[in-house]
């Protein structure tokens, strides 16, 4: 791969993430995220008075499982209804490349929505002796598992032309591949089944990363994850399904 590849992803990538911000859905979603991680964060710090951010990071999945769909949501099915699909695929740029523009400009706009809760681990280290360790860790964690949301809404979206499904089929998804390798629901499986779905699981693997045990088993779950489903989004639109 030459220079020129990566510049082409570059320029898509501006571009969709521009898009975000030229939308006031954009800042919707950052205030509602920010308001309600904070809200719900705070009621349960000042209840339990423990200078730490298990709670932020116990919530944060919950929300992205919500945020993460709507943002993939008209990545592709708006281009599909619209029809500007067509046009797109005919530039001179591979699949992959569009594919990973789309990806990166999503994980981006999270991340950027992330970086405005760092008022949190501050406010808290005011208040006490917070742990650096786990905070650190409970960042990653949650990047890694926006990336996962985000490469899974994005291949549903690449399915429909219909955002609304496309959100709910999102939401569907990550939640099954969150709760999977829960524990309430790993005990009600087969003994035999149990460990596959415990590794199969995001959340367990998120559980993992955010209390600050950086495993290299989890970190190639989650690039494998993402590298899977970005894999299958370029397939489906190879196929051109809805020619």
């Amino acid at each position: 791969m030459n220079k020129k590849y990566f510049n082409i992803i570059y320029t898509l990538f501006k571009k969709e993430l521009m898009d975000y911000f030229n939308s006031p859905i954009a800042y919707v979603f950052i205030g509602v995220f920010l308001v309600v991680g904070n809200w719900l964060f705070f009621n349960y710090f000042f209840l339990i008075g423990q200078a730490n951010l298990r709670s932020f990071f116990t919530l944060l999945p919950w929300i992205f499982l919500f945020l993460s769909p709507a943002i993939t949501m008209r990545l592709w099915a708006e281009e599909k209804k619209s029809g500007t699909i067509e046009f797109l695929l005919t530039l001179p740029i591979t699949n992959w490349q569009v594919v990973l523009a789309k990806f990166f400009s999503a994980l981006c706009f999270l991340f950027i929505s992330l970086i405005l809760t760092i008022t949190l681990p501050i406010t808290v280290s005011f208040l006490g002796n917070l742990d650096l360790g786990p905070v650190c860790g409970g960042y990653l964690g949650a990047l890694f598992l926006a990336g996962a949301y985000l490469s899974l809404g994005l291949l549903i979206s690449s399915l429909t032309k219909n955002q609304i499904i496309a959100f709910v089929l999102g939401l569907v998804a990550c939640f099954t591949f969150f709760m999977i390798g829960a524990d309430f629901v790993v005990t009600g499986a087969p003994q035999f089944l149990a460990p596959t779905m415990k590794f199969l699981g995001l959340g367990s693997h998120f559980d993992n990363v955010s209390r600050g045990i950086i495993d290299t088993k989890d970190i190639i779950y989650y690039f494998s994850f993402i590298f899977l489903f970005l894999w299958l989004n370029v397939r489906v639109i190879e196929n051109r399904n809805w020619k």
